[in-house]
């Protein structure tokens, strides 16, 4: 497995404090909240969203040409702030882990830039922008939907229009590294994320329980922001490029 574990890093500007702050809070959300009841109540479900509605009770739910039962519980009132408590929520370690292993490589570059105010809001729109994308593909679904993954998705994208010549390291299962521009990472991530996103427009089992379109959704969002930073911010970005 290949998988990103640093990258050139910015000198000065505002410290990271919500790119850690993020880590720690979706650590001990899971740790500390994520019961089974807990999970399935806060987590969004398109259907709950899309009509004002909080599902409760054992509901049949058909996938991949089988039907099984799935238990609602009571979320919180009103039901649409599921939309940010999911942005905090994971489904195991592997999956809170890889999300937060990216969130701590490409977030704090920036942040750095950009500042902490606009960070925060930029992050919490982004994950925004992801679930009713996700959403979008998924109307009438009654399957829970969670993670920070989306929000991250958003990170990724700005990062590639911001930083797009900063050398991202990778590894090899830890025994062996190397070094490839975040351009080309990040881009040949978002061709993944398309191509199973419209292989599960043709399919029955849920992007196999994944939401691609969740991703999707919030990079060409991290995407279109990370162009407004560059025409906004463009030589606070040059001066942190100078001195990477």
């Amino acid at each position: 497995m290949i998988f990103p574990i640093g990258d050139d890093q910015v000198k000065g500007g505002a410290f990271p404090i919500f790119s850690y702050a993020f880590i720690v809070i979706n650590i001990l959300v899971f740790v500390l909240l994520q019961t089974e009841a807990f999970t399935y109540g806060w987590s969004v479900i398109p259907y709950e969203i899309l009509n004002n509605t909080d599902l409760v009770g054992v509901k049949e739910v058909a996938m991949g040409g089988q039907s099984f039962p799935l238990e609602h519980t009571p979320g919180p009132q009103p039901i649409y702030l599921t939309i940010l408590s999911a942005m905090f929520m994971h489904g195991g370690w592997s999956h809170l882990l890889g999300n937060m292993l990216f969130l701590w490589v490409f977030a704090d570059n920036i942040e750095a830039t950009i500042g902490n105010v606009r960070f925060l809001l930029f992050y919490i729109a982004g994950g925004i922008v992801a679930t009713f994308a996700h959403i979008f593909f998924n109307v009438g679904s009654i399957i829970p939907s969670l993670g920070a993954s989306g929000a991250i998705a958003a990170v990724l994208g700005a990062y590639m229009i911001m930083f797009p010549k900063s050398k991202v390291k990778m590894t090899v299962l830890f025994f062996t590294s190397f070094y490839i521009t975040a351009v080309l990472f990040l881009g040949f991530w978002i061709a993944q994320q398309l191509f199973s996103g419209f292989m599960s427009l043709s399919s029955d089992t849920i992007g196999g329980g994944t939401a691609w379109w969740a991703h999707i959704g919030g990079f060409v969002f991290g995407v279109a922001m990370g162009f407004v930073f560059r025409s906004t911010m463009g030589r606070r970005i040059e001066k942190h490029y100078q001195r990477i």
